[in-house]
């Protein structure tokens, strides 16, 4: 536990004042962690981690990461682009490769591509958003760490119905309630602190959907690691596993808040 909190002091302590410097350092963090994300999936699925076919995909990775209107290649500037053109690469390596690179060995690191990828790009396209980039972002990394808190420390105390047993026996439905609750509080009080960005009526739909949809982003990847037998995706952050352990929820919150348009005067 001692290893733990110090981790996640000093990880914490990083993370933040790069996100508050914002610009190219943020960014550099980043492009840095999702290529790390990356190796890890490579190595969770048995797949190697220094093959050229690999090499494309953190190729693949890092430009998706990137903000696509940055570029001067008109090609690659925009996901839809960078997608297929990523697809058509490992396409073609099965047929130069003669098969000995299969379909199923490009489907799945294609998938580990656009979805590490886009989920970091997200997190790189709201920072840098024009108006109050550093609000939203930190708005989104509150909420989603206050419901991991929250459910933890609720589903300790009062946990009693399994949530989804299969997949992550510990989580408990009251805990998945109470990560619901602490998120929309926090969501909350971002809304007294700037009432001119974000009505309390926002902050309650936007705290609600963070925390439902980080839930599933975490049971995801619970649901992956139990396919392939391993607790955690890497030993990079002591106490903590890997990159892909930590930031399962954020991948999927990021992408979907966008979608779905719910930063107000964004």
């Amino acid at each position: 536990m001692k290893q733990r909190i110090v981790t996640g002091i000093i990880a914490a302590i990083v993370f933040l004042t790069l996100l508050y410097l914002g610009s190219y350092w943020f960014t550099g963090l980043i492009v840095i962690t999702s290529l790390v994300g990356f190796y890890e999936y490579v190595k969770m699925n048995k797949l190697n981690p220094f093959s050229l076919t690999s090499f494309v995909g953190y190729l693949g990775v890092g430009l998706l990461c990137l903000p696509w209107t940055l570029t001067a290649i008109s090609v690659i500037s925009s996901s839809t682009n960078l997608i297929w053109l990523l697809l058509f690469v490992l396409l073609c390596i099965t047929v130069l490769s003669k098969n000995k690179v299969t379909i199923d060995h490009i489907s799945t690191l294609f998938l580990g591509v656009v979805y590490i990828g886009i989920g970091f790009h997200y997190m790189i396209e709201t920072r840098m958003m024009e108006q109050n980039g550093l609000f939203w972002t930190l708005l989104i990394f509150f909420c989603i760490w206050a419901t991991d808190s929250g459910a933890y420390f609720t589903g300790s105390q009062f946990g009693k119905t399994p949530l989804w047993p299969t997949i992550s026996p510990k989580k408990s439905i009251e805990g998945s309630v109470g990560g619901i609750i602490i998120s929309v509080v926090v969501a909350i009080c971002f809304s007294l602190l700037h009432s001119e960005l974000l009505s309390w009526k926002q902050a309650i739909v936007i705290g609600v959907i963070i925390a439902v949809v980080g839930q599933m982003g975490d049971l995801i990847q619970s649901a992956y690691k139990r396919i392939k037998g391993i607790k955690d995706t890497g030993t990079i952050l002591p106490g903590h596993g890997g990159v892909l352990d930590r930031v399962d929820s954020w991948l999927i919150v990021f992408p979907m808040v966008q979608i779905l348009a719910l930063l107000p005067h964004a």
